[in-house]
């Protein structure tokens, strides 16, 4: 998606080889522009699919899921890493490790908003070891929906997490695949490379 990588090199930063921040768009400030033309961009790539529900986990999920779920018209639910008082025991559970925090969260969604009549879409931000859509697959698997498949809007391409999953079956759509971000550089894959 030309308008995703051009905001990425206009103002994404580059920390490390391994991390890309852009929270002045994505995680941290919403540029809502660029979110609509995202949930725009996967409902086209999914156009296929009849999806009921637009998972995702809080928090750098749900802008690019709202859209979607906009564009579309189906409710996006969130998974929660905390639980709040008003979220009973009655929740789906799963365990999901954070390389960029280093910590452990189970995420939980209240089984009020996920069944075995769902087709369900799994969005996320970013896609790297690819830990937090394995929970959210588990989530879907408890439930007894479908997965239709899963939309990242940055894939880490120089990292596992997207070939375990592919190789584990999963339809995956990553709308901007990094190579690499040797140098303080983000290169990005050539369609039909990756």
């Amino acid at each position: 998606m030309d308008a995703l990588k051009e905001k990425i090199h206009a103002v994404g930063r580059v920390l490390s080889e391994d991390v890309l921040k852009v929270d002045s768009f994505l995680n941290h400030q919403i540029d809502p522009l660029l979110m609509k033309q995202v949930g725009e961009e996967f409902a086209n790539r999914f156009s296929d699919e009849v999806i009921t529900k637009v998972l995702t986990i809080e928090s750098s999920g749900i802008a690019p899921s709202t859209f979607l779920g906009l564009t579309i018209g189906a409710p996006v639910v969130f998974a929660r890493k905390k639980k709040s008082l008003t979220l009973t025991n009655n929740t789906y559970t799963s365990q999901v490790y954070s390389f960029t925090k280093q910590e452990t969260n189970d995420i939980s969604v209240s089984r009020d908003f996920l069944s075995a009549d769902d087709n369900v879409i799994i969005i996320d931000d970013f896609l790297a070891n690819g830990e937090a859509v394995k929970g959210l697959v588990d989530i879907v698997n408890q439930s007894g929906a479908h997965l239709v498949g899963v939309g990242i809007v940055i894939e880490k391409g120089f990292q596992q997490g997207g070939k375990i999953l592919r190789e584990q079956g999963l339809r995956i759509e990553s709308l901007a695949r990094i190579k690499s971000l040797k140098d303080g550089k983000v290169e990005f894959f050539e369609e039909g490379e990756f």
